[in-house]
């Protein structure tokens, strides 16, 4: 995801973030993924919120985005999710973790501009 994809997708996700009263810890739009850390209250199935998060900003994306309809047959999101409760690790340990994530995707992002 690059240039206004990337920052709409980055505005989505933290609206219907907000709307769930979901905090988002940290957080990284890459090029070809998404790493998200979110402080999401034990009442709220998370397969529930993923559920209405990859939905919802799907159909936000393609009334931003309209020509990427047709380009993946309406599937924005890949299937799957991963899904890790922090207990045995720090918050700081994700954060950093997302920060490095990041940090290679604008690599990347710099190195496909620049060919």
């Amino acid at each position: 995801m690059y240039g206004r994809l990337r920052n709409d997708v980055r505005e989505i996700i933290s609206t219907l973030c907000k709307y769930q009263n979901v905090e988002i810890v940290a957080g990284a739009v890459c090029v070809d993924h998404v790493h998200i850390s979110v402080a999401i209250s034990p009442k709220i199935s998370i397969s529930k919120f993923m559920g209405y998060l990859k939905g919802k900003s799907t159909l936000m994306i393609y009334d931003r985005h309209p020509e990427l309809q047709s380009k993946w047959d309406k599937a924005f999101w890949a299937r799957g999710y991963y899904v890790e409760t922090v207990g045995n690790i720090t918050d700081e340990a994700v954060q950093k973790y997302i920060r490095e994530q990041a940090e290679e995707s604008r690599k990347e992002d710099s190195k496909s501009t620049a060919l």
